[in-house]
């Protein structure tokens, strides 16, 4: 008689409940049940309301911030851990504290690296993420991580949008290798933002490498914070003869006035995946979930199957 493998349990953080619920679905389970208990302090507890013994689980959660979504995963992962799960699998869908990947000046920390260590200590026994702000993150840690990218959702997309002229552009230096995946699998030019920075989420200049007069441009990005760099590059874009500027960025932070300025923008559309919950009322900002990518690799992982095109832009 074969051996069935049994189903894994899908539990997620507070703030991925929406994701989760969703990632769970398209896999075919249930979400997990697990409970908080407060302390009037602010301290938490999570517990597991389930036995995992001997089980592979995946915790869903993205940990941005505030520093609470990833200290609740980090406290799930050490339950889980005490709990003597068999295989804990951290599901990421934004790895926060991205930004600080290396030391930039002096007398600063590695965030990144700080963040992957707290996690494999916690007990995660693999990593599923997407889009990491930085590929070298990847390499600091010592467990599994499957880096997924974003594009399988925003690329069927746009070739729905049948836009005539197309142009891809980078709002940065540091996004045009991203930028250059896009257009060779859109087969159209690349246009690249030289910016300066005064400060941090300040742009003090801003300059426009190659010609978009005529085109329909779609910016790409691995994140929008304060929206500051996507609408000052979609309005330069305009001034120079675009024929319209959309942005396809896979982590929505919207920090700040980010709305505010995304709809007051010369921006057409902000295409962004539901790796941070966001408000899917505004008129501009429209939503793709990547449910379906985590619960198509989550499975994968679960029953040793390849996972490869899921690395592929």
């Amino acid at each position: 008689m074969a051996y069935q493998v049994p189903e894994p349990k899908i539990f997620a953080c507070t703030q991925s409940v929406a994701l989760g619920k969703k990632i769970a679905a398209s896999y075919g389970a249930e979400l997990g049940k697990v409970q908080f208990s407060r302390y009037s302090d602010g301290e938490f507890q999570p517990s597991f309301e389930e036995s995992i013994r001997g089980a592979r689980i995946f915790i869903i959660g993205s940990t941005n911030p505030s520093s609470e979504n990833l200290m609740e995963m980090l406290l799930m992962l050490d339950a889980a851990k005490r709990a003597s799960a068999r295989h804990i699998t951290a599901v990421i869908p934004y790895f926060g504290w991205a930004r600080q990947d290396r030391k930039d000046k002096p007398r600063v920390p590695i965030a990144a690296k700080l963040v992957a260590k707290m996690l494999e200590t916690a007990g995660a026994t693999r990593i599923i993420t997407m889009d990491l702000h930085a590929d070298q993150i990847q390499g600091f840690f010592e467990k599994p991580v499957d880096h997924l990218f974003a594009s399988t959702l925003f690329l069927p997309y746009l070739r729905g949008l049948n836009l005539d002229n197309l142009c891809i552009a980078s709002p940065d230096m540091g996004g045009s290798k991203r930028a250059y995946a896009y257009s060779k699998a859109l087969e159209c030019d690349v246009v690249i933002c030289y910016k300066q920075r005064a400060k941090a989420n300040v742009i003090s200049h801003m300059e426009l490498i190659g010609d978009v007069k005529g085109k329909n441009v779609v910016l790409v990005d691995d994140m929008v914070d304060t929206a500051g760099t996507l609408t000052k590059a979609a309005d330069l874009m305009m001034e120079r003869g675009a024929e319209s500027v959309r942005a396809v960025t896979t982590h929505g932070l919207l920090s700040g006035n980010a709305y505010e300025k995304i709809e007051k923008s010369d921006l057409t559309e902000l295409i962004i995946s539901d790796s941070i919950p966001v408000d899917h009322n505004k008129e501009k900002i429209k939503v793709l979930t990547c449910a379906d990518l985590f619960a198509d690799v989550m499975h994968r992982v679960h029953h040793n199957t390849s996972i490869s095109s899921k690395f592929l832009m």
